[in-house]
């Protein structure tokens, strides 16, 4: 089954929110069979299993959950940083499109963001599944507001800031370059069967 793209830069929430629905769905269905030999094999010592892409997944997203919290409670102060005008429009587009499925650069993860380097239990999957319906009932909790308007930093770089709407359409893509990436540890000849 094919990973499918799209132009993550302009999807309105609900379509983010689609997106992410499907993804969990896609989660079941591309991983949710793999044993733990399966799930944990590498193609070569520097590369990732498939369960270190789900895992880092779910870390990457909850450095976000400090932030989405504080916009919930009405808590969310503005900085002086994220009030720059264009910087976060500018930002959000670039990481949307830098973390997208099509983009062919190979990135870095951030050290805070790498997985574990042992065997990941084979619930991974079902973790990922349910951390993906409690990030969206973050975004569901906030789509009241206007979150091409509200701007937060990223737990990554602090220089970045984006928009909360830029910042769901990020991780998405962020999720479907990684399901791209397991896919193809799949494929890998030496996976075994």
């Amino acid at each position: 089954m094919p990973i499918k793209t799209m132009d993550y830069v302009r999807l309105p929430l609900a379509e983010v929110l689609d997106e992410a629905d499907a993804i969990a769905a896609d989660a079941n269905t591309l991983f949710g069979h793999l044993n733990a030999q399966q799930i944990n094999w590498k193609p070569s010592a520097d590369r990732w299993s498939v369960a270190q892409c789900l895992e880092h997944l779910i870390t990457i997203n909850r450095k976000y959950y400090p932030q989405f919290d504080q916009i919930i409670k009405g808590e969310k102060k503005t900085t002086l940083w994220q009030r720059m005008p264009v910087l976060p429009s500018l930002f959000g587009r670039m990481m949307v499109k830098a973390l997208s499925p099509n983009f062919n650069q190979k990135l870095k993860a951030p050290e805070i963001a790498r997985p574990s380097r042992g065997t990941i239990d084979p619930q991974i999957v079902n973790r990922f599944v349910e951390h993906q319906s409690e990030l969206m009932a973050k975004f569901r909790a906030m789509e009241r507001l206007d979150l091409a308007k509200i701007i937060i930093t990223s737990p990554f770089v602090k220089a970045l800031t984006y928009s909360v709407l830029d910042t769901g359409r990020l991780l998405v893509a962020h999720e479907r370059r990684h399901f791209a990436q397991a896919q193809r540890v799949m494929e890998t000849v030496g996976f075994p069967k």
